[in-house]
């Protein structure tokens, strides 16, 4: 057993990454071959953003990973024991409505009621753990909302998996600086690298989609690291520096359901209204728009990294100013989108 406080190796991050990305690599062959075999398969239509039938579901190999490496941490980390097994059973509650959901449509609300169950589970255990309410609070609102924005925002080839590989690489370094313990520093690697592994699968040109098993249980991974690790941060305010990695996933969905909302439509059902799908509707390909997402995304985790020591003021500042400049991103990406169906993506 490990003290919480103690960072691990660089030789033992290696070793970790590199065996988390093996096993979803070959997890996500296998996710491949079931959903070939029973026919779980994505159909393209004018809601959707590809043009052929794809097998969906591939974010299960990833979901194995994190629980694996999860339940082996919270043997090795006792202080952090508690947010790891509650972390664990949120994300299965997560992954299993995913999973049930790409075998058979469930209702929007009843898996918006198992995600908030899912975030009750992860603020009770911040407050099992000495965290107080404000980081409680914090970490039930994270996991709602970005188990739902992970899952908005799955749509095109390789974005989600990218977004998520960037940004828990970025909280993975932050956690390596003096920002998190040793938990979250292989909690975030282990997010990063089976997304990586998960990739060569769903881009350039997916072989497989995350399915709503994945795409959710990114969302959730996501909220649980940060969960980590705003403790170490100097009180709320400070916990704006970790939307940076986020800021083109939240304020895109932000904005986009906003609009839909305004407009009286059906915001919980499917479109291809975001920002990134008018894109990739007007060049006719994914991979620019996935690439060019990665970097603002590498782009705000280098921001967040050299961010981290300035004062409270100032990182709310920074990360307004980043927000900002994403919502003007989305009004240029959106501007002159051919409708639906007119251009649709050959990807």
């Amino acid at each position: 057993m490990t003290p919480a406080s103690v960072l691990p190796s660089p030789v033992l991050i290696l070793a970790w990454g590199a065996a988390q990305l093996a096993l979803a690599a070959f997890g996500t062959w296998l996710a491949r071959r079931y959903a070939l075999r029973r026919r779980l398969l994505d159909q393209p239509g004018e809601r959707r953003s590809h043009s052929v039938a794809t097998p969906r579901g591939g974010g299960i190999a990833i979901v194995a990973c994190l629980l694996a490496g999860a339940l082996l941490l919270a043997w090795w980390f006792p202080a952090e024991r508690a947010l790891l097994l509650a972390g664990s059973a949120a994300l299965l509650l997560v992954a299993a409505v995913g999973w049930i959901d790409d075998h058979r449509a469930l209702s929007a609300w009843l898996r918006l009621a198992v995600h908030a169950v899912a975030g009750l589970l992860l603020a009770g255990a911040a407050l099992r753990s000495g965290h107080g309410l404000p980081v409680a609070a914090a970490g039930f609102a994270a996991t709602v909302v970005l188990v739902n924005v992970w899952n908005f925002m799955d749509g095109i080839d390789g974005l989600a998996a990218s977004q998520c590989a960037i940004a828990a690489l970025g909280y993975g370094l932050l956690a390596l600086l003096g920002l998190g313990g040793g938990a979250a520093v292989l909690l975030a690697f282990s997010l990063a690298a089976a997304c990586a592994g998960f990739l060569p699968f769903n881009f350039p040109r997916a072989a497989i989609f995350l399915g709503d098993v994945g795409s959710g249980a990114l969302g959730l991974a996501l909220a649980w690291i940060c969960l980590l690790i705003a403790p170490r941060l100097d009180g709320p305010m400070s916990w704006t520096l970790l939307l940076l990695p986020l800021s083109a996933f939240l304020v895109d969905a932000a904005l986009t359901l906003g609009t839909r909302m305004l407009r009286g439509e059906a915001w919980w059902r499917p479109h291809v209204q975001h920002a990134y799908q008018c894109w990739a509707r007007r060049i006719g390909r994914h991979p620019p728009v996935t690439l060019a997402y990665a970097a603002w995304g590498g782009a705000a985790v280098l921001t967040m990294l050299a961010a981290r020591g300035l004062d409270a003021a100032y990182i709310i500042a920074l990360a307004t100013a980043w927000g900002l400049g994403a919502g003007g991103a989305w009004v240029i990406l959106r501007a002159g989108s051919p409708p639906p169906g007119k251009e649709r993506s050959q990807e």
